[in-house]
Formats: structure tokens, C-alpha cells, sequence
């Protein structure tokens, strides 16, 4: 079986979600490019099974990496997270391997060190080439190929039905793997903003966290997940007119047709909407109470007002106001081109196809060198 682009994901289900989201857009790329995956984890691969056409092959160790390779004679590898099992498939030299994230943020965990493992690193505009500029050390800029963002291509059917009120969503992100990357809102804030949520007259709330806020090991975060959801269903049960949801089930893409306003965490959540939903309020939070550095190292945060500890008694007004007058909107549509370049709808997805159509042509001109073949009489 031979596949000429491998998507490689060697993680269990709670980050799954990481290749779920690009599923869609491999599958566009097999068309031009037939596309096999590769997974370490059974229950991994058999969520993959069920939500793909692709073949997907799992290789639970690496003597089965290694023949799995040499079954698909593939010739570009893809990775949308870093993995420290990335690692025993980087090994092979035949193949050119391409780090795709899975989403564009500016969590410090966007940009490492392991940028350098890859051959390209696939970013989504100016704003990731400055911010892997400003964190890392001798860098070859030029393995940084600008595409935009592909999954945001995509035209999910909308999860939520029409509302004549106005829909505020609050999308917390979750807690991180380290102190340094936590910028959740869920235990600070998270009961606070919906409460001033719903203070806002003639609103519609929904609240769609981060699929590991759902599942999080932290006491703090579980409580506080738990409180919001009974807040919810109190305010569903209290007007059943209004149409509050929770929804954890499902891509966040859905959500957000039919949105007015969204409070967010720093993820990539926050850029999604700022691509999608240009003309619509966001409202970024800043658990760490340091306005500067979220300044500095947020860009979308200077087109957003900013949720801390001191605004907090004052949200539901700032919403309302915010709801009625829009204020950062030529702001932010100054910022979507910061950080996705010109692209609009649908050119991500080209950029990405042509950007791997090039890497397949090129790993064939380097491999006939090595090979010997090209240029042979």
C-alpha cells in the first residue's frame, strides 16, 4: 500500500482532538496526494477508524513503525503536535517531515526547541514567524512556510439553532500540561463570567470548554466545571425561552455561527473567531493579572478588552455596552491579517495542498541524488 503523505499521531484519545480537527483537510489532500495515517494507540486508532475514510495503520512498536514504513514508501510525513514519540519516526531519512500544529495560539507551548527536528514547520502567518523569532535561538527561518489556517476552511453545520437574542459563548481553554502554559479561566473566573453572562438583558448563553476542561484531573478546574454546568441548567430551567446550552461535544466551529460575542481564554480558540467572526466582539481573560505581558506576547488582545480580576465586577455592563458598540472592530480586522496573512476563506487549504505538492516533488529530487539516479546516463 503506498501512500506518499503520512499523517503521523502517536498519542492516546485525550489528545486525539489535536488530528481530529485536520481529518477533514487530509482527506481533501488525499485527492491529490493519497494520504495514510499512522498511530501508536489502539483506542487512538480505532476513534480514527470511525471518523475517517483514510486508512489508518497502527504500529504499536517500533519494529512495526519501521515495517509500516517500509510498506507505504511514503514521502512526507505530517505531525500536528510534539509528541516525544515523534521522535522514532524522525529516524527515518526517507522521507521529509512536516510539523502542522493543531491550531494557531499564542501559548507559549506553540514554540519550541522541537521546531528545529523538522524539515518544515508549517505556520499560519506573520504572527507565528514572530513569535518563533522571539523564542528561539539560531533558527533557520527559512523552514517556517507561511499557509494560513485550513481547518478554518471548513463549513461545519451549525450545532445551535437560530435565536432572536443575543448569543454570548464562553470558550475556556484548559488548564495546560505546566504552570508556564495555563491560562485557563475556568477556576479564576469561570463562574464569575457566566454569571455576568447572563446578567446581560436578552442574552443567550453558551458554554463550550476545551474537550480537557471536561475531563481535568484538577480539583479546582473540575469544581468549577461542575458549578457552571448547574449555573446553565438553572438558567435553561428559569427561562426555557432563552436557549442557554453547555455543549462539550462537537468542533467549536459549529458554535460559533449564530454567536454575537465570545469570551475566551489565550488559545486558539481566540484566533479562530478572530478569522471567522472578524466582526464580532471578543473578550480575552488574563488569569495572570499582568496587562503588559499579555500585551506584549497576545497580539489579539490589543483588539479585545481584556477580562482580569479587577474587571470582573463590571463584565455584564462591558458586554452589554460592547454588544450594542463595537469599538475594535477595524482593530481587529488589522489584526486577521497580522496573524493569517491575506488569506481568506478556502486559500489556506490551497496553500496547504501546493506547500505539500512542492515537499513531495522535492523529497523525489533529493532522493534521486542520493540515489544516484538523477543525472545518470
Amino acid at each position: 500500500m503506498h501512500k506518499p503523505v503520512i499523517a503521523y499521531f502517536a498519542d492516546d484519545p485525550t489528545r486525539v482532538y489535536q488530528l481530529l480537527q485536520w481529518l477533514p483537510v487530509l482527506e481533501r489532500l488525499d485527492d491529490t496526494h493519497p494520504v495514510g495515517i499512522v498511530t501508536r494507540d489502539p483506542q487512538t486508532s480505532a476513534i480514527l477508524d470511525e471518523r475517517t475514510s483514510l486508512p489508518v495503520l497502527l504500529a504499536p512498536g517500533f519494529a512495526d513503525l519501521a515495517a509500516a514504513y517500509d510498506e507505504l514508501d511514503a514521502k512526507v510525513v505530517v505531525y500536528c503536535n510534539n509528541s516525544m514519540l515523534n521522535f522514532n519516526s524522525l529516524l527515518d531519512g526517507r522521507m521529509l517531515h512536516v510539523h502542522i500544529n493543531h491550531g494557531e495560539s499564542d501559548k507559549q507551548s506553540m514554540v519550541s526547541n522541537n521546531a528545529k527536528a523538522y524539515d518544515r514547520v508549517f505556520v499560519a502567518g506573520e504572527a507565528a514567524v514572530q513569535r518563533h523569532r522571539a523564542a528561539l535561538m539560531e533558527l533557520d527561518e527559512s523552514r517556517l512556510v507561511r499557509i494560513g489556517r485550513p481547518q478554518l476552511d471548513l463549513h461545519p453545520a451549525p450545532l445551535l439553532p437560530a435565536s432572536e437574542r443575543r448569543t454570548v459563548l464562553y470558550a475556556p481553554t484548559w488548564e495546560g500540561d505546566a504552570d508556564y502554559n495555563d491560562y485557563t479561566s475556568v477556576d479564576v473566573f469561570g463562574v464569575e463570567i457566566v454569571r455576568s453572562i447572563l446578567a446581560v438583558p436578552d442574552v443567550r448563553l453558551v458554554y463550550k470548554p476545551h474537550p480537557k476542561v471536561t475531563t481535568s484531573l484538577t480539583p479546582a478546574i473540575r469544581e468549577a466545571h461542575q458549578a457552571i454546568l448547574e449555573l446553565v441548567e438553572r438558567a435553561a430551567e428559569g427561562d426555557p425561552e432563552a436557549g442557554h446550552a453547555a455543549i462539550w461535544q462537537g468542533d467549536i466551529l459549529s458554535v460559533f455561527p449564530g454567536c454575537d460575542a465570545m469570551v475566551t481564554d489565550v488559545s486558539s480558540v481566540g484566533l479562530d473567531w478572530l478569522y471567522l467572526r472578524t466582526d464580532k466582539p471578543i473578550l480575552i481573560t488574563d488569569r495572570h493579572h499582568d496587562a503588559e505581558r499579555l500585551r506584549r506576547e497576545v497580539p489579539v488582545s490589543r483588539c479585545a478588552d481584556v477580562v482580569d480580576a479587577d474587571g470582573l465586577a463590571g463584565l455584564a455592563g462591558l458586554l452589554t455596552a460592547r454588544l450594542d458598540h463595537d469599538e475594535h472592530r477595524i482593530a481587529r480586522a488589522a489584526m486577521r491579517h497580522h496573524y493569517f496573512d491575506d488569506n481568506g476563506v478556502g486559500d489556506s487549504t490551497v496553500r496547504f495542498v501546493e506547500a505539500i505538492t512542492e515537499l513531495v516533488e522535492l523529497r523525489d529530487r533529493l532522493k534521486g541524488h542520493v540515489d544516484g539516479t538523477v543525472g545518470a546516463a
